[in-house]
């Protein structure tokens, strides 16, 4: 199989454990070369997502690393499994390969937190609000774009809503909830949806409100992918050039603890859709 060209997320984050158990282990890639009867250069690849990894060959390497935990094997031997087809193929060459990432970061996580200060978030839009968030993009986006990428935000959604939908954690500021992108009627409408979404029994909603002050994270929104297992967690921060995707031991533990700060910080969920019903009636 030839390289790939563009591998995905996913597919990077593989290469990056298979790279960590072999570093861990005190192996390197000349050894594991011969270990698995590949040349040098197909180690590098592998380790960088752009070659695929067979499992008996992840198996091998994982003995060899002494890896003993199983349900961290299989979660990676999950992510050696060929990519099968799946509704977000139809936006690639549409949209940029790291919105792509984070909607199969998304489907595949056993639970998300997202914190959002300036816009609700993402996966609780409507596409009356949604639009208007991209109007605002610079370089400006033709309509086309624009209704491509609402439609996208909305194909987000199913996540919330298939038959096992994911749990999902949604911390806003109120700055967020105020911001009237839209006009008051979008708005509106986007409160009361976040009223309705906060009912679910696998989305819980928590506001923090301004008189909070300070808090960790203010400059950016934060997304935290909880994998089938803790070694799989993954945050994803927005940039200006795209979404940037972090998984080192410091780097989880540092948005842990910012998410532990929100969860302390946050009005409760019944005080939060309290919260919310005050600011649409002084809309």
């Amino acid at each position: 199989m030839p390289p790939r060209t563009t591998p995905t997320q996913r597919q990077r984050r593989l290469g990056a454990e298979i790279r960590k158990m072999r570093t861990t282990a005190g192996m390197t890639a000349e050894y594991a070369a011969g270990l698995l009867g590949v040349d040098r250069g197909k180690i590098s690849n592998i380790e960088s997502g752009v070659r695929n990894i067979s499992p008996d060959r992840l198996r091998t390497l994982a003995t060899h690393c002494e890896c003993t935990d199983s349900r961290y094997l299989a979660a990676l031997l999950e992510l050696a499994e060929p990519p099968q087809p799946n509704w977000w193929d139809e936006y690639r060459g549409r949209l940029s390969p790291g919105l792509l990432d984070i909607v199969e970061l998304e489907w595949h996580s056993a639970r998300i937190q997202t914190t959002q200060a300036v816009h609700v978030p993402g996966l609780l839009q409507t596409e009356d609000y949604a639009r208007s968030v991209f109007a605002a993009v610079l370089p400006a986006l033709s309509r086309l774009e624009i209704e491509l990428r609402v439609a996208h935000r909305m194909d987000r959604q199913r996540v919330l809503n298939r038959e096992e939908p994911v749990h999902y954690v949604g911390y806003v500021h109120e700055a967020a909830l105020r911001m009237l992108f839209g006009g008051r009627e979008a708005t509106r409408g986007q409160l009361d949806a976040l009223l309705k979404a906060s009912e679910r029994d696998t989305v819980i909603l928590r506001i923090v409100p301004v008189e909070r002050g300070s808090f960790p994270g203010a400059g950016h929104a934060l997304l935290y992918s909880e994998g089938v297992v803790p070694q799989l967690d993954t945050v994803q921060l927005d940039s200006a050039h795209g979404p940037e995707f972090m998984h080192t031991d410091a780097q989880l533990a540092k948005y842990r603890s910012h998410l532990e700060w929100m969860e302390d910080a946050c009005l409760s969920e019944q005080a939060s859709r309290d919260f919310i019903r005050r600011i649409i009636r002084d809309l």
